[in-house]
Order: C-alpha cells, then sequence, then structure tokens
C-alpha cells in the first residue's frame, strides 16, 4: 500500500488534459512517480517505493487526501 504523505490534492497527471504518470496494471519501478500531492499551491511528487505492478489507485484524481491516507495499491515483485 501507498499512502499519503501529507494532506492535499490527489493527482495522477502532470497537468489537466495529460496523461497519468501512471495507469492500473502498469510495471512500476521504485523510483518512479506515481502522482502528486498539492499542498499549499506546491506540487509534491510522490514515488511508487517499490517495483512490482500498480493494482489499483485508492482515491479519485482531484480528491483531499489525508495524511497516511491509502492512495495506490502496488503488487510488489
Amino acid at each position: 500500500v501507498v499512502r499519503a504523505p501529507m494532506l492535499g490534492t490527489f493527482y495522477r497527471s502532470p497537468s489537466p488534459g495529460e496523461p497519468p504518470f501512471i495507469t492500473e496494471g502498469s510495471q512500476v519501478m521504485a523510483d518512479q512517480t506515481l502522482c502528486l500531492i498539492e499542498c499549499m499551491k506546491l506540487f509534491n511528487t510522490i514515488p511508487v517505493g517499490v517495483k512490482g505492478r500498480l493494482v489499483r489507485f485508492a482515491v479519485e484524481n482531484g480528491t483531499l487526501v489525508e495524511f497516511e491516507q491509502p492512495i495506490a495499491y502496488i503488487q510488489p515483485e
């Protein structure tokens, strides 16, 4: 489980209209960008953290996430 490291707004892509950093079912690397969390007008890059496959996102794009809230599920390799 990848958990939100901070309170903020969750974004799956770098900007509106662009493709997401990662899609569900994709193979991922530990240092790959999973999402952005905007906190006080600062966009923080959140890495996947583990090599494997993205099973699913636990939150919708553009929603508020709480500290330690699950944001994605990764099946480790």
